[in-house]
């Protein structure tokens, strides 16, 4: 092997996480970060006007 041969590969990466804890961490910061949804408004209710 050649000088050049050996610097053109990548070096592995090793994670000291496992990727489902990764994952986890990702689904809960999505669930707290994203307010709720305000309830859909039943056909024919338009939005509200003050009287």
């Amino acid at each position: 092997m050649t000088a050049t041969e050996r610097d053109e590969k990548q070096p592995r990466a090793l994670s000291a996480v496992p990727m489902s804890d990764l994952l986890a961490a990702c689904a809960a910061a999505s669930a707290v970060s994203t307010p709720p949804r305000e309830p859909a408004a039943e056909p024919g209710e338009g939005p509200r006007r003050a009287a």
